[in-house]
């Protein structure tokens, strides 16, 4: 959408003056919640005088802390529903007892899970808007109901600000980019990992092999055999993985079979400060993962590896990137986990070390 460009709202726009108070939800994982923060840049563009407060569940909310566009965010912690009926009960009551006396004007609810719906009609707003979906409940929850594409060619990022466009806010090209900040403390302990690891910003590339989900993650052999070829190029590498066993046995098992073994920070960042180095690398390469639209989010040229999720839809967004992804399996994108479910994704496996690296040596290029 052109600066210049007239756009006629819908007939049932939302008058932006009378919008005070604003709750986004965005009850998901981490690249899910991530990708919503747009929505909030966008909304205090064209409506500069709005306090905006999110709703996501506390183990993500460190995607969305310390943007400058977000008043507060309300965390809803996932082990509630581990807890006893009296015991979730208070947390539930005493959640829609904060939201309720913020008063919020508008709610703007980003998935299909009821709790928004419950929210948007318990909290005593004028407007709501929500994804459409069957049920009288459902749709009596809503003053506005977001029309969502039928294919996987979307992007969520624009999908998510659909929710805006339907209450008649047409977000401009510069106001759809992510936001993630890292934050001074995360910076300063990054500062002192790659001091201790001999590096220097913007002279190593960034290498996040695993995800949770194990059938986007790549062998250990052929992670092994790209980091070989970068090696031989005189490349610095760094290793990261998240904090539980799996993921870091998958940096084990990649290690184990250099010749060499690179730089290694796997399971000892945490989110912010993984934001922090991924911020300072030159490159990252990654799967279909959180950490792959952190990188894009701190404006780091991106590698994708690609098997059964959609890359139209979750790829890297806003920087120069390369998707790798199997043009041999008309069944991709199939959102299976797995093969017939069986953990093991064959479009996946069947890319080549050669083809990502030469994806890498695209963005190394001068």
């Amino acid at each position: 959408m052109a600066a210049m460009d007239t756009i006629i709202p819908v007939a049932d726009a939302i008058p932006l003056e009378a919008l005070k108070r604003v709750l986004v939800i965005k009850l998901r994982h981490h690249g899910d919640v991530l990708l919503s923060s747009p929505v909030f840049s966008a909304l205090k563009r064209h409506a500069p005088g709005v306090e905006i407060d999110a709703l996501v569940y506390s183990d993500t909310a460190p995607m969305l802390t310390l943007h400058p566009d977000i008043n507060e965010v309300h965390r809803i912690d996932r082990e509630w529903k581990d807890l006893g009926w009296f015991s979730r009960l208070r947390e539930e009551l005493h959640l829609f007892a904060v939201l309720r006396a913020a008063k919020y004007d508008l709610v703007v609810h980003l998935t299909e899970h009821w709790r928004g719906a419950w929210i948007a009609r318990l909290a005593g707003v004028r407007w709501a808007v929500g994804p459409s979906r069957p049920g009288k409940r459902w749709k009596r929850s809503f003053t506005h109901r977001i029309a969502h594409p039928r294919n996987a060619l979307r992007h969520v990022v624009e999908v998510n600000l659909d929710a805006l466009r339907r209450i008649g806010i047409y977000p401009a090209a510069d106001e759809r980019k992510l936001t993630l900040v890292a934050g001074r403390e995360a910076e300063m302990q990054v500062t002192v990992h790659m001091r201790n690891l001999g590096l220097e910003n913007k002279r190593f590339i960034h290498i996040h092999p695993a995800s949770r989900w194990f059938f986007k993650c790549w062998t250990a052999e052929r992670m092994a055999a790209l980091i070989t070829r970068l090696q031989a190029d005189g490349e610095r590498i760094v290793l990261t993985a998240a904090p539980t066993r799996t993921e870091t046995e998958i940096v084990a098992s990649i290690q184990a079979k250099l010749a060499t073994p690179v730089a290694s920070l796997a399971g000892q960042l945490n989110l912010k400060e993984l934001a922090a180095l991924t911020g300072r690398a030159k490159l990252f390469i990654g799967v279909d993962s959180a950490p792959m639209h952190m990188a894009a989010a701190m404006g780091t040229p991106t590698v994708a590896l690609f098997g059964p999720s959609g890359d139209q839809q979750w790829g890297p967004w806003g920087v120069p990137f390369r998707v790798v992804a199997s043009r041999n399996h008309p069944c991709r994108p199939c959102g299976i986990d797995g093969c017939g479910g069986g953990k093991v994704s064959d479009c996946l496996l069947s890319l080549t070390p050669e083809e990502v690296y030469g994806a890498a040596r695209e963005l190394l290029a001068p």
